[in-house]
């Protein structure tokens, strides 16, 4: 069984304050959002794979582009999904008693 790494939370959150950090400049942080909504979902993708992956990626997407979603921790929020969905997996089963 292949166990999936679930990436570093600290990364995670760096990378949601690196999408918060546009509300720092009023009117050219709409203007980075625009550069930063496709970094950001492929990067979200390319760090959780598969499912959680391919849908995270799209709302990360969408998150950024709209105005005032920027305060959702999409990172964070995927790392916890991720973290808590494999952790049962990671668990060996013992059927011999």
């Amino acid at each position: 069984m292949i166990k999936k790494s679930t990436p570093h939370l600290g990364i995670c959150i760096l990378l949601d304050l690196i999408g918060c950090a546009s509300y720092a400049v009023p009117v050219l942080g709409e203007v980075l959002d625009v550069i930063w909504a496709p970094v950001a979902a492929i990067l979200y993708y390319r760090m959780f794979k598969g499912t959680i992956g391919t849908f995270g990626g799209l709302f990360t997407f969408i998150e950024e582009l709209f105005p005032g979603t920027d305060v959702i921790p999409s990172f964070t929020l995927g790392w916890i999904i991720h973290f808590f969905a494999n952790r049962h997996k990671s668990v060996p089963f013992n059927t011999a008693k």
